[in-house]
Formats: structure tokens, C-alpha cells, sequence
């Protein structure tokens, strides 16, 4: 069985193929950071217009990296939602395109549930009941993976049920938002990580915000306003701040609150094992302080490889696929949701 992944929710231009389920045949990306580098965050217009250039070569591209052509694909999967309504309706009508042509099964995909489910290609199939964070540029959110079911509408089976989400600022953002106003380049979050190797990061005690309240739920905006006068509060004193250390700290104050509330969550409830999902699952901070925590608390963790953090078509294949095994298919009605829930 082989399943076509196409990937457009954002500013990455993604498609992947996968084999029964786990094996990766293809990924393939055509990024579009130089593009939105200058303006310092994704541009949506921008990027639409970048996914239709991109798209078909894309597409060709994987085909051959896996050794296959469009009539061998069993179904065709597309993210349609959450994501910047432009770019989604590039890849859902593309998709429903090659279906038509080539009378596939069509495949609407959930963007956050493919960004937990693309870890079965390395560590095989996910054995709930578990819990996520699910963490990147638009989402924050904690959720429980409790069943391995299927059914439903655009990708959303009602596997997954939300603990806890940050209630103003995703974690992607804040780091974006802090890197550029100290001057560092885009995407934020990576330059944040590597500057941040060089700081202490105990050097300044930023706020974590609800970190001791009871529930899941997390706030990351004050946190960047206290980055921003504190930064700004050197300046009137003629005082040169360490950037480094500025970086290492507030990383480690957004680190301290993911980690405290998804254990929490996952003693609370029950589970067992934890899953790092979404592109600041990449943020090496983030992966060795959970490695540290969930071995302390005799919890299983599950991160996927880098590569398969950030947005990229494997997942899509791969979260399609799970629904093609399970015969949740779409039509060519299917629209985009750009705030598709993950949990519904």
C-alpha cells in the first residue's frame, strides 16, 4: 500500500510516500525560508504563490526518490487543515486533481495529528493511551492519544483528546517574535537554540507563567513582554545586554513550562509514554530536558528525528495511510479548515 503525502499548510512545499504504513519511501521538501526571511515571518501570499511554483516539481521529485509513479500510489492524502487558508487550498486542489486523474482515493489529513502520527515511521505503530505535545509555530497544545480507532471527517477520528494549549502565544511564535526583536535571523526558534548553547541558562529568572496552576493550559505571551523590557530596560541604562544568556533563559523558562504541565498531565491521567511532536520538537533544549524528566519519572519517550519535526509530506503520507488502512476517505468536496481542531 502506498500512499501519497502532500504538505502545503504553511511555508514548506512537502511531499512524502509511504509503504504499509511505517516504511519511508520518499520526503521530499522545497523550503521557502529565503522568501519570508526578509520580512521575518511567513507572508501568506507569499507563500501560496511559492506552493503553486513548487508543488508539481515537488511531487515529481518524490515519485522518483521512491521509485514509483503516480498510477502505483493507492491514495492520495493532503493536509486540509489547520494552516494559512491560501497555501492549504493549493495542496487539497492539487490533490483532488491527481485523484480525479488517476481515480485515487482522496485523503483529507489533520496537520496536527500528522505531526504525532509521522513517529510510527521510525518507532512503529503508537501504543495508547499516551500523551503529546504537540508544539510548532501556530500550536500549542497537550493531548492524550487514547485509542488506536478510526472514522471521521478530515483526519480528526476522535483518537485524541486536548488536556491542555497554550491560551495566547504558540511556543514557534514566541521564539520567532524574541529572535527577531534582538536581531536574529528567521525562522527564530533555531537561532534562538544555537544562540542560547553559548548562554547560561539560569542567568535571568523570567516568569513561567501558570506553571504551578492547576491544569495543563500554558501562557507564553507575558513571558516574551518580560524578554522585551528587560531587553529594553538595559538599553536605558546604556548597558550592553548578553544576548546568549538572554536566549538560554528564555528558552528555559518556555522548556520549564512544556515539560512541567505534559508530565503533570501524563501523571494525572495515567500514561505512560510521551511523544514530542511539531517543529520545535526540534529545539535540542527542549529534547534533552524531557529526555532528563521522563527517565526521572519512568515515563517512555518517543521523539521523532529531526527531518520529521518540522512540516514535511511524510507525515501526511503517514497519517494518511492509517486512515486508508481504516477506510476514512474523503470526496471531492473536501474543503480547508485553517483552524482545524486536533481534538474534536
Amino acid at each position: 500500500m502506498l500512499v501519497l503525502g502532500i504538505e502545503t499548510s504553511c511555508d514548506e512545499t512537502a511531499v512524502g510516500i509511504v509503504e504499509d504504513r511505517f516504511t519511508l519511501r520518499a520526503n521530499v521538501i522545497a523550503s521557502q525560508v529565503e522568501l519570508h526571511a526578509p520580512y521575518g515571518g511567513v507572508v501568506p501570499e507569499v507563500a501560496a504563490r511559492a506552493h503553486l511554483e513548487a508543488l508539481l516539481p515537488t511531487i515529481d521529485h518524490a515519485l522518483v526518490e521512491a521509485g514509483c509513479g503516480l498510477s502505483d500510489m493507492d491514495a492520495i492524502a493532503v493536509t486540509s487543515g489547520p494552516g494559512l487558508i491560501g497555501a492549504l487550498l493549493v495542496g487539497v486542489s492539487a490533490a483532488k486533481g491527481l485523484a480525479l486523474a488517476h481515480d485515487k482515493p482522496l485523503i483529507g489529513v489533520n496537520h496536527l495529528r500528522a505531526h504525532v502520527e509521522v513517529a510510527q515511521l521510525e518507532f512503529g505503530e503508537l501504543q495508547p493511551p499516551l500523551a503529546a505535545l504537540v508544539v510548532s509555530g501556530g500550536h500549542t497544545s497537550i493531548v492524550a492519544l487514547e485509542k488506536v480507532g478510526s472514522g471521521g471527517e478530515s483526519g480528526d477520528d476522535g483518537r485524541f483528546r486536548q488536556l491542555g494549549a497554550t491560551i495566547d502565544d504558540a511556543a514557534g511564535e514566541a521564539f520567532d517574535k524574541i529572535a527577531r526583536f534582538i536581531g536574529l535571523g528567521y525562522p527564530g526558534g533555531p537561532e534562538i537554540d544555537r544562540l542560547a548553547r553559548q548562554g547560561d541558562p539560569k542567568a535571568i529568572d523570567f516568569p513561567r507563567a501558570m506553571l504551578h496552576e492547576p491544569g495543563y493550559d500554558m501562557s507564553l505571551s507575558g513571558l516574551k513582554t518580560a524578554v522585551i523590557r528587560y531587553l529594553r530596560r538595559l538599553e536605558a541604562a546604556g548597558t550592553e545586554p548578553d544576548l546568549a544568556d538572554v536566549a538560554a533563559s528564555f528558552q528555559e523558562a518556555i522548556v520549564d513550562v512544556q515539560v512541567v504541565k505534559t508530565l503533570r498531565a501524563a501523571r494525572d491521567e495515567g500514561l505512560e509514554r510521551v511523544v514530542l511532536a511539531g517543529g520545535v520538537a526540534a529545539n535540542t533544549r527542549l529534547r534533552a530536558r524531557f529526555a532528563e524528566a521522563c527517565e526521572r519519572e519512568g515515563l517512555g519517550l518517543v521523539v521523532p528525528s529531526i527531518p520529521l519535526c518540522t512540516d514535511n509530506g511524510a507525515m501526511v503520507a503517514a497519517s494518511g495511510a492509517n486512515l486508508l488502512a481504516a477506510g476514512t476517505l474523503a470526496d471531492l468536496e473536501l474543503g480547508v479548515d485553517p483552524n482545524l481542531p486536533l481534538a474534536g
